[in-house]
């Protein structure tokens, strides 16, 4: 296994690995809007400073994060692995990568939200040390609404 840096190239893989793992999330109320991204979105925004994690084994993508930095740390968002890959530490793999990343940059608090409604991906970052810092609800464009928490951990 393998964790690369991505450049705005990659954003066809990132795009793939992203709608694969959030296709779980199209039956929810409300869907993911991570199913409405597209390669150009995300190539914009790679080339507008967020920057990502690719994970391969054996040469394939199974699992990608982005990010951003900012002043307070780093945000990360978007955490995806193949739904055939899940269950074997990939995601954490891919986190540990992001907190040594962080770590070099001088920051030293990393930061999500999370879906309320999913306690697995609570209880994932949880495990390694993350915890819940702020609740709210979103309003979404539809006029759904999405409870979240703001996960962090410390480094």
């Amino acid at each position: 296994m393998k964790i690369i840096s991505a450049k705005a190239a990659d954003a066809p893989v990132i795009h793939n690995l992203m709608i694969q793992a959030f296709s779980a999330y199209k039956v929810e109320t409300p869907p993911s809007s991570a199913l409405e991204e597209t390669v150009q979105s995300i190539t914009l925004a790679l080339e507008d400073g967020e920057q990502a994690l690719i994970c391969t084994m054996n040469e394939e993508p199974v699992g990608m994060v982005r990010f951003r930095l900012d002043e307070n740390g780093v945000y990360f968002y978007r955490l995806s692995v193949l739904p055939e890959k899940q269950g074997r530490g990939l995601a954490k793999k891919l986190l540990q990568s992001l907190e040594s990343y962080a770590l070099e940059q001088g920051r030293n608090v990393i930061r999500c939200k999370v879906r309320a409604t999913v306690p697995k991906n609570i209880y994932l970052y949880r495990s390694i040390g993350y915890h819940i810092y702020d609740e709210e609800t979103i309003s979404k464009p539809n006029g759904l609404s999405l409870p979240v928490v703001s996960m962090m951990k410390k480094l």
